[in-house]
């Protein structure tokens, strides 16, 4: 008899859902991670730690502003210690919720390596565990620049960008993309002077032009240097302090960036290496992607993948819809693979950049509707001074149906969720513009944008 029904390697979000959905079904469920504590790249050391001091620098950004509300604020000071111990408790919190739900639904935590010895046949050092199916989900790890070793010292990873001791006055950072820009604002926001590098002409690649060029204009009037259709040739720690090279691809120009440390952040890759899968055969991409169906069953069988392990968007949770999936399917109730083309995106800078669907470039070739709507023009914006970015939708010019939509403004990735359900079930723009939307809200400049598209239908 096996010792359980599954194994799940991994205990980030898409393991711990799976682990506790397999659970609930009735399966025997073991759950494997090398760190002493559930929660996964995510909780441990990403979205939430970054997330925890983006709001603790974003408290001490404000403090600029506030003499405009009659606020005076002169000897007001931050403690770095003190903002860091705070992100830790947040992190121990979360990780401790996850443990007593994996006690109550009766999941057994393992810590250690795991090494997959043959279908059904997992080590964890000298333990050997027998079980009816095992899933991989291990996450990704940072993408490290070619003959550039972290050190986590001068050159950071974003696990050591959310753990300095003190604050850089230099930060470069490589890779302007989400990770890149949200730990860029961070440290910016107490006093680095930060520095991004992107290799090709513009910031947030993939997420829609117009946004990125206007979030772009934000972030530099916040302090924020960029230095775009930047090659970088070595990055090099020099005792106390970093030499970032880079060269401009149009020009040819040669620029040395100094800098007391130097952030990585040109991406993740599939965490899937150590797990013994070669030799198992299970079948992987030229990127270290695990193969899978639709229901996320490998070459093997009895093996599955899910999460940051098999393609599609890294993130957390699309991993936990995954999870649910591979779970109902294992149990005998499959449910439809889920659409990554529904999974939105959320940048958590000030202000936020959210996006699900076709972007506008995505979109060219098809007859298309657009709808824009400034949150200048909003009365909840302009009453808690957030004026900043805008609203945007796109639709079919057939059918009037959503097709996209992206946000950059104060809490842009809550305002999202009402476009991603209506992407979801098909809702019109039309629809969307006739739904009524509290006043003052920032969600009515949602209904201004489609109300505009609609307004651009007629007059067609």
């Amino acid at each position: 008899m096996s010792d359980f029904d599954l194994v799940v390697i991994g205990a980030g979000p898409g393991g711990y859902v799976a682990a506790l959905r397999a659970a609930a079904a009735g399966m025997r469920v073991a759950c494997i991670d090398e760190r002493a504590t559930p929660g996964g790249t995510c909780l441990n050391v990403g979205c939430i730690p970054s997330k925890a001091l983006l709001s603790s620098s974003e408290h001490w950004a404000e403090l600029k502003s506030l003499a405009d509300h009659g606020i005076e604020t002169a000897t007001a000071s931050f403690d770095l210690a003190r903002m860091m111990a705070r992100k830790e408790r947040v992190i121990s919190d979360l990780n401790k919720g996850i443990a007593f739900l994996f006690k109550k639904a009766g999941v057994e935590f393992i810590h250690g390596r795991a090494n997959i010895t043959g279908p059904g046949r997992v080590t964890v050092g000298e333990r050997e565990i027998a079980t009816h199916h095992i899933l991989i989900a291990t996450g990704s790890e940072p993408a490290a620049l070619p003959g550039v070793a972290f050190d986590e010292k001068r050159v950071l990873s974003s696990t050591g960008a959310l753990s300095l001791e003190s604050v850089p006055d230099r930060l470069v950072i490589v890779g302007a993309g989400v990770i890149g820009l949200e730990i860029g604002q961070i440290w910016s926001r107490l006093g680095s002077q930060v520095t991004v590098v992107e290799y090709v002409d513009r910031i947030l690649p993939g997420i829609d032009g117009e946004i990125a060029k206007a979030a772009q204009r934000i972030f530099s009037r916040h302090g924020i240097g960029f230095k775009l259709n930047a090659a970088v040739k070595t990055v090099a720690a020099a005792g106390a302090t970093a030499r970032v090279e880079i060269e401009n691809r149009s020009s040819g120009a040669v620029e040395i960036l100094e800098a007391d440390a130097v952030l990585v952040a040109i991406g993740r890759r599939p965490r899937t290496g150590g797990l013994g899968l070669e030799s198992l055969g299970v079948k992987l991409d030229t990127k270290g992607f695990i193969a899978v169906d639709a229901q996320f069953r490998t070459s093997i069988p009895g093996i599955l993948a899910i999460g940051d392990a098999v393609p599609g968007p890294m993130l957390a949770h699309r991993a936990e819809e995954d999870a649910a999936a591979c779970i109902a399917a294992l149990a005998g109730d499959p449910h439809d693979a889920p659409d990554y083309g529904l999974v939105p995106g959320v940048v958590y800078t000030a202000p936020e950049i959210a996006a699900v669907g076709l972007t506008e470039d995505a979109a060219a070739g098809r007859s298309i509707l657009v709808g824009k709507s400034s949150f200048l023009a909003n009365g909840r914006a302009r009453a808690i001074g957030a004026t900043d970015g805008f609203v945007k939708v796109i639709g079919c010019a057939e059918t009037g149906r959503l097709l996209g939509a992206h946000i950059l403004g104060h809490g842009a990735g809550e305002l999202l969720q009402e476009l991603v359900l209506a992407l979801r079930l098909g809702v019109t723009l039309h629809d969307l513009a006739m739904t009524s939307h509290a006043h003052p809200g920032m969600g009515e400049a949602v209904k201004d944008a489609c109300h505009a598209a609609v307004a651009t239908q007629r007059q067609t």
